[in-house]
């Protein structure tokens, strides 16, 4: 349900005078702790039906310990009132490289991704008018920037393929200091599944700086300062930044059965956090391992009853339709094969063929296949895609692992096998160890909803209960 949306007004900004949202060419340099890791290019023209968007992001993006450069590039055109008539997205990092181009008629958005030379086509039902990230401080200054107007704009991901609210408050007038020295501007604060963001723009509608996520800032500059100023940085470990602190080390995860912990400092009403092997009272959360007895030990005649079909489904970035998918799980698994043991042979086939490796991407289960290394996110989907390829239902769940004194993000699964089992294809485990705390489920879209999570939380492990010899 949009609650944003049917509690904040939309905006209206169908008639624009002309001239009022003018032609621009930003540059912005990319900081994180005063260090440089990347630069941004943004312009917006005025065509003759249209306003053309621009725009490029250079980052040093260290995960693990391993420094990958990330391009992202966006081209859109946008009708009178800012909305999407259509777009080009593309992620580059090396090896990997996604595609997504967009266009909308009527209330359908019909999307085509390309991805390690696999091509997909498929439809995107809207329910409103969507803008581009990219074009909303464009949209914001044209519905207007008095102080303490509340806005909500409904922007296209092509991250998550979805559609998803964004909140813009218009706090007020502030002189900022920067660049060559003090200028007016309107201060505005922009809430996007919780995550908040700053940012100034100026009388003239030049966005001087945005702060933010994961401490990283934009901050106008200069083309030349841009390209051949400060030497570009490797980020922080972002997965260092973003992780959790435990108050108690946990020798052997494996070993436990339950756990224990107390939640502070977010709103475990949005999420995911309550069902199956978790249990919430409060903000006391418990996790108990599942047992693998009872489970059938004859394939099932027909689908199981009461489950969303939309888990044995293909989806964009989990092909389980495609045939190298289905080649693959005729190879390593048997029809006649009860589904814990077809759940066994597709994990041992993907510890043995591919590599453990953090990579900057779009988690896609046929660019995985092909590429044949990935991190946690690929893991997942490569078994999402082979489970379903295999008709076990299987989902995609996002949370916490603990690892050494801390917690970190994390993306594993849920296979129907007789009942729900939470699998962790990266790690092996079958089911997966009791530090794994869900808290969402689903494909990428899903995965936004960590966006409220990440920097907020506070775990307490309150207790743990090993498991009986």
């Amino acid at each position: 349900m949009d609650l944003p949306g049917r509690f904040l007004p939309n905006p209206t900004i169908q008639h624009l005078p002309a001239g009022e949202v003018v032609e621009r060419d930003t540059w912005m340099n990319i900081i994180q702790n005063n260090r440089k890791i990347g630069y941004s290019h943004a312009s917006l023209t005025k065509g003759d039906d249209a306003y053309l968007l621009s725009q490029t992001m250079l980052m040093r993006i260290n995960t693990m310990g391993m420094v990958h450069e990330v391009n992202l590039t966006t081209h859109g055109r946008l009708a009178p009132d800012f909305s999407l008539i259509s777009f080009q997205f593309m992620l580059n990092s090396g090896r990997f490289k996604f595609v997504a181009y967009g266009s909308i008629t009527g209330n359908k958005m019909t999307v085509r991704t390309e991805s390690t030379g696999s091509t997909r086509t498929f439809d995107i039902p809207l329910k409103r008018k969507p803008l581009l990230a990219a074009g909303l401080y464009d949209a914001v200054i044209a519905t207007g920037l008095e102080p303490g107007r509340e806005m909500v704009f409904h922007i296209f991901d092509p991250a998550s393929m979805s559609q998803q609210p964004i909140q813009v408050t218009v706090i007020g007038r502030e002189l900022w200091t920067g660049g060559t020295g003090v200028t007016p501007a309107s201060r505005l604060l922009i809430d996007y599944k919780g995550m908040v963001q700053e940012a100034w723009i100026a009388d003239d509608g030049e966005v001087l700086k945005q702060t933010g996520f994961l401490g990283i800032s934009l901050i106008k500059t200069s083309r030349e300062d841009a390209l051949g100023g400060l030497p570009i940085s490797a980020s922080q470990d972002l997965t260092r930044v973003v992780s959790v602190p435990s108050n108690v080390t946990v020798p052997d995860p494996s070993r436990l059965s339950r756990m224990v912990v107390n939640i502070k400092g977010i709103r475990l009403t949005r999420l995911d956090v309550d069902g199956g092997r978790q249990q919430l009272d409060g903000t006391r959360l418990a996790i108990e391992k599942e047992s693998l007895k009872d489970l059938p030990s004859k394939p099932p005649g027909s689908g199981p009853a009461g489950i969303d079909p939309k888990l044995l489904a293909p989806t964009p970035f989990i092909q389980s339709d495609h045939w190298q998918i289905r080649d693959l799980v005729g190879s390593i698994v048997s029809e006649t094969d009860p589904p814990l043991e077809k759940t066994r042979k597709m994990v041992a086939w993907i510890q043995e063929n591919i590599d453990r490796r953090p990579v900057v991407s779009m988690p896609d289960a046929l660019a995985t296949l092909k590429n044949r290394t990935g991190d946690c996110n690929e893991h997942a989907v490569l078994l999402a895609a082979l489970a379903r390829a295999a008709g076990i239902p299987t989902d995609i769940d996002a949370g916490l692992v603990y690892l050494d004194g801390r917690f970190y993000y994390h993306a594993w699964n849920r296979l129907f096998l007789g009942k729900w089992i939470t699998v962790d294809a990266l790690l092996n485990q079958i089911p997966a160890d009791v530090t794994h705390i869900r808290f969402s489920s689903g494909d990428l879209e899903g995965q936004l909803d960590l966006m409220d999570v990440i920097g907020k939380i506070q775990l307490d492990v309150a207790a743990m209960e090993a498991e009986r010899s």
